[in-house]
This record gives structure tokens, sequence and C-alpha cells, in this order.
């Protein structure tokens, strides 16, 4: 029987326990995939601590993970959409990613290019896609335009870093450490400031002449709201994609209104709705990187058994990419 990474109850990495589970056959509109590669994202570590309060559900062993690149074992009935032996990847709900093979829906899964390994792909495609839709949708991200994007060194920051350099524009990345600064500067980003040690929002002042940006990406939540707010010039976005902090105070809407700020929280998820849009998204993330301009790095990999190593490392802010693992 398969092996699965599986949470009992809701803690940390220690929860994370190697269970079989029994193989089942796709129902009617999924695939099942071989894990061949899966992915780790803060995402996970949410689920595994039981986070957010509408989610928790857990009512008996559980496996997370919402990133898995395989090839197609089995198809139900009604696809079309893949044939058996087809490479395959996936970045959405229902959860269960951390397991050697499982059923997921057809519609919910995108080809992998020709070129692109497996281990590249499973360090990407969610942060890859997060990327596309935050820069080219939510806010559309112009030549030119000033914004700034927290956790810069992480895996969807490095991504991120070489979109906006791809585009032309001038990217403003904050680190949480001088070591990971450089990297940073590497890979797009124009000027970067240290958490914790620069005054990161007055400075971001003083390089748009106190004008501000046009967009602030935060996937960090409170420590860096007040801030991230600061930065924005009058009619600009503060997009809000996760809390890795912790969750953002109560907050009076008045507060966006000396500047006519926007303010959104987004999920991937509301952005790949259809497999239309799944498929678009992909397309363009996969093109950029087929294409040169962005190079995914893979950090480590991990085997599936050592899951709870791999969130050691990933909630320690220990990590300058991605991490991976494989089955």
């Amino acid at each position: 029987m398969p092996l699965a990474m599986r949470i009992h109850r809701y803690g940390g990495p220690e929860e994370l326990v190697a269970d079989t589970v029994a193989a089942t056959p796709p129902r009617a509109g999924e695939i099942r995939i071989r894990h061949t590669a899966i992915g780790v994202n803060y995402t996970d570590i949410h689920a595994r601590r039981g986070d957010y309060v509408e989610s928790r559900v857990l009512t008996g062993p559980a496996t997370i993970g919402m990133e898995g690149i395989g090839v197609v074992e089995a198809v139900g009935a009604g696809v079309t959409r893949f044939a058996v032996g087809a490479r395959v990847g996936y970045a959405a709900r229902p959860l269960g990613a951390y397991c050697e093979a499982r059923n997921f829906p057809a519609d919910a899964c995108v080809a992998i290019p020709d070129g692109v390994p497996d281990d590249v792909a499973a360090a990407s495609l969610l942060k890859g896609m997060t990327v596309e839709y935050l820069i080219r949708r939510v806010h559309r991200v112009a030549p030119g335009e000033v914004v700034v994007f927290h956790a810069a060194a992480g895996g969807v920051g490095t991504i991120a870093g070489q979109w906006f350099r791809a585009l032309g524009a001038q990217a403003v990345g904050i680190v949480g450490s001088a070591e990971k600064a450089e990297l940073a500067r590497q890979n797009g980003y124009a000027h970067v400031f240290v958490q914790g040690r620069d005054d990161w929002p007055a400075r971001v002042r003083e390089l748009t002449g106190g004008a501000g940006v046009a967009a602030v990406y935060d996937s960090v939540g409170r420590t860096t709201w007040d801030g991230s707010l600061a930065c924005l010039a009058p009619r600009g976005w503060m997009v809000c994609f996760g809390n890795s902090s912790g969750e953002v105070p109560p907050v009076s809407l008045n507060r966006l209104r000396e500047k006519s700020l926007v303010l959104t929280w987004t999920r991937l998820g509301e952005f790949t709705a259809t497999p239309a849009e799944l498929d678009a998204c992909a397309t363009t993330f996969f093109a950029m990187v087929t294409a040169g301009a962005i190079r995914p790095r893979v950090q480590q990999a991990f085997p599936l058994a050592r899951a709870a190593d791999a969130h050691r490392l990933l909630e320690a802010r220990g990590t300058t990419g991605s991490l991976v693992l494989v089955p």
C-alpha cells in the first residue's frame, strides 16, 4: 500500500507520521497519480498546525500537502483531459499530496512541459502560479513601476524577483536576514532591506521621493502590516496573500481612506477556478521557465518520510529557495 505522511492531530512537525493507505481506483472525473516529486509550501505548515479556524475539520488521520508532480497510472470515467502515462502536476485542494500515490480531479491538474524536470516543477508550480496571478491579474505590474515584495528570498519571492526583472519593474525586496539580502539582489530586486534591521518603510519612501509604491505584496502579515501600508502611494494596492508571522489584528477600514488605498486578500484557487484559467496560469508561468527568464531553485530534496525535517527548515525561515519531497 502507498506510504503517506499524515497528521492525527494539529501541532508541530513531529505530528507528521508515516502511515500506509489503501489504493483505490479513480472515480469519475479523477486520475490516479504516482508521485515523483512533491512541493513543500508554507500553506502546508498552516494546515499541519490548524492555523485557520474556519478550516479546522480534522476528525481523523489526514494527509496534508497541495502540490504534487507525477505520472498518470489510471483514469476514471469521463476523463479526456489526460491519458495514462502523461506527466501532470497540481497545486490545489483537496489536500493530500504527501503520499506516494493518490487520486485527484483531472480538471485541477496541468500538463508538465517537456524540458521541465519533475523536481523543478514540484518546487515551483504553486509558487509560480501564485506569482503569475499576483503580479499579472490582481495588480498588473507595469515596466518601470515600483513595488514591494516581502519574503523576497523565499521560494515565491525568488520567482517574483526574476519575473519583475523580466518585466522591467523596480522591485524592492524585504528579507529576514542580511544573508538573504544578496540572494534577493541576484534574483532581480533593485533594492533589498532587512526586516528588523532597516527602517524599510522610511527607506522605501526615500527611494520614491516620498511618493510611495504602486503595490505591496505581503505574505508575512502581523509584523509587516503597518509598514506595508506606510509604503503605499495614493491609490496603491495592499495585496495580502499569507500571514507567516500571524494574522493581522482587526483593523478599521478608515485606515485606507487617507490615500484611497485598495486592500485585498487573495488565494490562488479563486484565480484558477476553471480548467481554462488554470491552464492559462500554468502555461504563462512555464513559458517563463522554458524561456530562461525564471530559474526555480531547488534548495533541498527530502525523502517523503522526512517531511517533518522539511517543515522544521521552512518554519525556521532557513530556506533560500524551494524544498521538495521525493517518494
